[in-house]
């Protein structure tokens, strides 16, 4: 994975503009990182932060200009939704601007938060664990 090359995209984004590499880096480190690959080449970038049991946060999801309109960005969500570190979680969220449609048909709802950025999949508890005992 060249973590150089998704620095050199991420900077560009509304999300992370001039993010400095070693903040970059060292969120890398410590998330799950997914790359869409043409090839030998690296079109597409995302990851996952996540404490493993309950929780992840899907962020930094980017397709290369070139490869836009191609499905790469729902490879890119298909992969991070199937991996096997993200299974059985309560809760996966994540927030967008401009791609709400694009992780509906992943099961992510928005939030209802005022800028109307936050989407989540929210898994009832009793469908995970059982039903609460008295």
């Amino acid at each position: 994975m060249d973590l150089r090359l998704a620095h050199a995209w991420i900077v560009t984004s509304y999300w992370s503009a001039n993010i400095p590499w070693e903040v970059f880096e060292k969120a890398c480190r410590n998330s799950t990182l997914f790359a869409a690959l043409d090839g030998d080449r690296q079109i597409g970038f995302a990851r996952a932060v996540t404490d493993g049991a309950t929780f992840a946060w899907l962020c930094d999801v980017f397709v290369s200009e070139e490869a836009r309109g191609r499905g790469v960005a729902r490879r890119l969500i298909e992969g991070v939704i199937a991996h096997q570190d993200l299974q059985g979680l309560r809760q996966f969220v994540l927030g967008t601007k401009d791609a709400h449609g694009l992780y509906e048909k992943f099961g992510f709802e928005r939030m209802g938060d005022p800028g109307g950025r936050f989407m989540r999949i929210l898994r009832p508890a009793s469908a995970l664990y059982g039903e609460a005992t008295p």
